[in-house]
This record gives structure tokens, sequence and C-alpha cells, in this order.
């Protein structure tokens, strides 16, 4: 039965791609609730046996690994490109804890936003062609996590990328929304294209795409050479390791390729909220999970993973700090979240310092990380689709235009007070277990700065949250409220989403003992000091007991008071330290006028002028041609005798 399970498991990514395509060859256009229904029904046969299959693996699986490793399931192999006699690239579906875990997430998240795009996009003229991108965009999601090597990896990693562009284009008579679509897709594929080379290097290398040839010692040993470039000694290793984190450094949105994701609110709050919580930009950390054995063997990679995500994390928590719009809010919260997910990953190698061997791995900061996407890809998903309702009650995204929606819209109102205290740290909710893995990873490892830094953010996310819920639930309407209702199609999946934002704590031990790479189950353990739990939850209470002080009862006039008090500090946090600005300069400044300018020139001038001047001088010589040419033989005798004196007297 389990094998049968597995085999027909193709159909999680057959739903969405089928949605797709017959939404969107337009055989359903004429009715958009017969669309809106036909969408949901096949996410949910999709979700359905995504469920069922994460089941099956559990159970059929249970009790034969090694140890408390969960084995790896090959569910289905095929040849698919062969690019030479030893190598081939297969198409495949590759089911072990991570990937399980990600099918459960990504299809229940889809289901939960199919659901509520019905009543959020109601009326829009272009209601089927929204649902039929939602489709692609799952199904290449979905094929994303599931694939067994990293060149099928990079096909759906560049579909995700397409259908991303298109969802947060959407509106794309707003100009902002094309300049974010196209923000996006720029940055993304700029680092694309280093993730490219990487896997080029290391699978030529290695003589294989499969994940489970690239992630063994043989691999790490193979390319853990070093070679001369331009005079200097660089490793193999840590230079191919490198260049794939480039792919889930753009994806992620990591600082300083970070200013997309903001922009990305142009698109509708369920796009915003499926590529925030649990899909895109998580891409990346599971990129670097994927192949975080490789990861491990180069220490230099993982320093950089850890302090990328390490200052990400700080840099967005200080950000959201001054913001005003709800989404941008939540989309630099996700920027922080992001980079605590990162830097646990890179926080897994322990420091010699600490008394332990180079090269031991704390495994811990492996399972830390994939818990908490698990964790956050609930009430971050919740968190945008609250935002969405509220923005549908008010018309504005400004928090300081919101206020008095406790009693108008108490079940969003329960259900975000439950996210904010997750997303916090607050126990006994999803995000403190997860949040007190990652910094006990930290510390257990010897990284102590980043142990601070996360401490730091905790206080940071803590605050900011709960002034994005004080100013918009509490205190006086500030905008004139008319017709403020609860959607059913909006709350109910708010209100399921609560039910793992409440409870996926439980889950905790399952994450830290089984999601764990097999090639690292010789991994490192350490002890759990008891006092960490209780640090981690002093800086929530401090960031929340500031918020209230400040924002409690919906005090706006806290916002003016800060600006004038901080001053130009205040700017510069709120004009996000103006990298946006240093990213147009580099473009327009530098890359534009004095790079692709002269280039220009060059191939207008130089390259063009040269093809030009070929067909002048060959049109030149055509004439010349024609008129020596012309019957007469009177012209041809008096050419002989001109050359024949030419050649005697002038010879």
């Amino acid at each position: 039965m389990a094998d049968f399970i597995f085999f027909n498991s193709y159909l999680i990514l057959f739903c969405p791609l089928l949605s797709f395509v017959v939404i969107g060859l337009g055989h359903l256009r004429s009715d958009n609730t017969f669309v809106g229904k036909f969408a949901i029904t096949l996410s949910a046969l999709s979700c359905g046996y995504a469920l069922i299959t994460a089941l099956t693996y559990f159970i059929a699986v249970m009790g034969h690994g090694q140890g408390d490793v969960y084995p790896a399931k090959m569910a289905l192999d095929s040849a698919w490109l062969n690019f030479s006699p030893t190598l081939t690239a297969n198409m495949g579906i590759y089911l072990d804890p991570i990937s399980v875990m990600m099918l459960i997430v990504v299809s229940v998240i889809s289901l939960l936003v199919n659901i509520y795009s019905v009543g959020y996009m109601k009326g829009d003229p272009s209601f089927n062609r929204f649902f039929s991108l939602l489709a692609l965009f799952s199904f290449s999601m979905l094929g994303l996590v599931v694939s067994s090597n990293i060149l099928q990896m990079f096909v759906f990693w560049e579909l995700v990328g397409v259908s991303s562009y298109a969802l947060i284009g959407f509106w794309y008579e707003k100009p902002s929304a094309v300049a974010a679509s196209k923000k996006a897709f720029i940055m993304t594929r700029f680092a694309d294209a280093f993730f490219l080379l990487g896997i080029l290097l290391v699978s030529f290398q290695s003589g294989s795409f499969s994940f489970q040839i690239l992630n063994s010692p043989e691999t790490a040993a193979l390319l853990n050479k070093n070679f001369l470039f331009a005079g200097m000694s660089i490793n193999m290793l840590t230079l191919g390791t490198l260049l794939i984190f480039c792919g889930g450094w753009g994806k992620s949105a990591m600082f300083p390729l970070h200013v997309w994701l903001p922009d990305a609110m142009e698109g509708p709050t369920p796009v915003s909220s499926i590529i925030h919580s649990a899909t895109m930009v998580v891409a990346g950390v599971y990129l670097t999970a994927r192949m975080f054995p490789l990861f491990a063997a180069s220490e230099s990679t993982l320093f950089v993973i850890q302090c990328i995500g390490a200052f990400t994390a700080l840099f967005a928590a200080v950000i959201a700090i001054t913001q005003m719009d709800i989404k941008r809010i939540l989309a630099f919260s996700t920027l922080s979240q992001l980079g605590y997910m990162i830097f646990s990953l890179g926080a897994a190698k322990v420091c010699a310092e600490g008394g332990h061997h180079e090269s031991s791995i704390n495994i811990l900061g492996y399972s830390a990380a994939m818990y908490h996407v698990f964790t956050h890809a609930f009430f971050k998903c919740m968190l945008f689709l609250g935002a969405g309702a509220i923005i549908h009650a008010v018309h504005s995204n400004d928090i300081l235009k919101m206020g008095g929606l406790k009693s108008l819209m108490p079940k969003t109102y329960w259900s975000l007070l439950a996210a904010c205290l997750a997303i916090a740290g607050v126990f006994p909710l999803s995000g403190f277990w997860s949040k007190d893995a990652i910094l006990l990873a930290s510390l257990q490892s010897g990284h102590y700065i980043t142990f601070l830094v996360g401490l730091m953010t905790g206080a940071l996310t803590a605050f900011y949250m709960f002034r994005f819920f004080f100013l918009i639930f509490h205190g006086e309407a500030r905008s004139e409220l008319h017709d403020v209702h609860e959607d059913p199609w909006m709350t109910w999946p708010i209100i399921i989403l609560t039910i793992p934002t409440l409870f996926a704590g439980l889950l905790e031990h399952f994450f830290i003992i089984h999601v764990v790479p097999p090639q690292l189950d010789e991994a490192a353990h350490f002890v759990h000091p008891s006092w960490l739990p209780w640090i981690a939850t002093l800086a929530a209470v401090l960031g929340i007991g500031s918020a209230w002080l400040l924002y409690g009862k919906g005090k706006t006039e806290t916002a003016a008071r800060l600006k004038d008090m901080f001053g130009s500090v205040y700017t510069l946090v709120y004009n996000k330290f103006y990298v946006d600005e240093v990213w147009l300069f580099i473009t327009h400044k530098i890359l534009f006028n004095c790079i692709a300018a002269p280039i220009k020139w060059f191939d207008r001038k130089v390259v063009d002028g040269s093809m030009d001047l070929t067909g002048w001088l060959l049109q030149v010589g055509g004439k010349g041609i024609r008129f020596s040419q012309n019957g007469q033989l009177q012209f041809y005798l008096g050419v002989t005798l001109v050359g024949v004196f030419m050649f005697f007297f002038l010879g």
C-alpha cells in the first residue's frame, strides 16, 4: 500500500498543474464562482494527497532508519537529460523529513490561501487569471521541494520566480506593481546566475546532480582542493558552496539582496501571504538545508551564512519598528525571521574555541531552522491574511489610520493576538519553541555574538509586532468605518491557522530528534541550559511592555514624538538606511552609465559600424564592378592600355 501511495505522489503536483491549465486556457472564464470552487477542489485534493503521503512516509519508514534518523525514499526516478555518458539528470520525487514537512506546509497554506482569495478577489475583473497563476505558483513550489536532484530543483526554482513575477505584478495597470515585479525578477535572476554556476561546478566535478551523491562525504573530499586563479589560491569546495548559496541568498532576500521583498507588497494580499510565509522566500532556506551536509564541510561557507543571517535578522527588525504600512511591517518581519533561520543553519558549526573539535556540527542548528520554517509559515500566513481583512475594512494600509477594530473584527483580533504572541516567542505558543531552539543552537556552538543578536532581535520583534497590534485594534477608530464585517471566506482560513500557531510546539521533540540529515547523524549534541527560556521570555515581555507603554490604547502621537526625538536617526531607519537608493545609484550611475553605456556605444559604433562599413565597401565595390563590366570593347581596351602604362612607367 505504501509503495502505491508513493508511486502516485505525482498527483500532489498534478492537481495544481491541472488547475493552472484548465483555468488559464479560459475554459472556466465565464463563471467566477465555479472557478473559485474548482481551484479550491483541486487544491484540496493536492493537500489531501500530500497529507496521506506524509502520514504514509512516517509510518512506513519509522523504525527502518539508523538511530533516530528517517531514511530518504525515492518515490519516482526516471532519466531526463543525458549530458554525457557519465552525467545524467533524472526527474524524480524525493521524500525525506524536510521535503515531507514542506509538502504539508505548502499544500495546506495553498489551500487556505485559495479559500481566502475567493472573498478577497471578489469582483476583480482578473479573478480567473489570479487563480490560474496561484495554481502555477503552488505547482512550482511543490515541485521544488520534492526534487530529487539539484538541476530539477533549479528548473522549478525558475518557475517559482516566473510565477511570483506574474503575481507580484498582477495589477499591471499600477506602475508601482510593474516596477516591483521587475525588481523582484531582476534581483533574484542576478542571484540565480551564480546558483547555476555553482551547480555546473559542483555537479561536473562530482559527476552527478543527485542530492544523495552531492551531500556525501566523498563529494566533499573530492571538491576540497585548491586551484590558482589570477594568482590566488581558491578552495573549490568553498567556491562551489558559496555560488550555490547565492541562489538562496537572493530568493530568501538576505541583505543586501533584500530590497525586492518589501516592494513585493504591491501584489494582492493573498500573494503576499503565500510568498512571505511558506513558499518563495523560504526556498532559499530550504536550498541551504537540502545542501547542508556539503555546506557543513566548508567552515568558511557556514561562517558567511551565519553572518548574513544574523545581520539581516537585526537589520530588518530595526527597520520594522518605524514602518507605517501594515504589509511592509510584515514584510520586514519576514526578512528578520528568515535571517533567524539562515543564521541557525550557519551556527551549526561549533567554534573550535569552545573545546570541541573544529569540524564538529551541532545538529540542533539544522533541526531548529527547519522547525522555525514550519512554525513561522502558519503564523506569518495568518498575519498577512489578517492584514488583508483589515485593509478591506479600513481601505488603507496605514496603521495610523486604523484603530478601534477589536469589537468590529473579534475573530481576526483574537487570531492575530495569537500570531503576534507566537512570533514574539511567548510561551507556550509555537514560535517560543522554535526560537528557543535557534538561540540554544547558537549558544551551544559558541557563537555568543550571534546568540546576543538573536536575543536582541527577539525583543525588537515583540516590540514592533505589538506596536502593529495595538495601533490596529486598540483605541478609537481613526477613520470612518462603513459596513465593517468579517467575510467568512476570509475569516475561516485565519481561524484555522490559529490551530498550528497554538499547538505546533507539541512537535518540538519530533523536529529536534528526527529532522536530521543522515550524513550528519553522528554530529555533536549538547546540554540545554535551564535559564535560556527565561531570558528569551524576558526579552519578549520587555518588547511587549515597551510597545504597550508607547502605543497602548492606540497612541498615534508617539510616532511623531519619536520622530522629533531621534531626528535624523529615525529618518535614516524609516528610509531603510537608503539601501534602495544605493542600489539605484549602482544600477543607474555605475552599471548603466559607466558600464552599459560604453558597451552600448562600442556595440553601435564599433561592432555595428564595422558591419556597416563592410556593407558599404561591398556596395561600392559592386558599383565599381557593374561600371567596369559594361560590355563596351573600347572601354576594355582603354583600361588595358592604362594598366600597361602604369605597369611599365610607374612600377
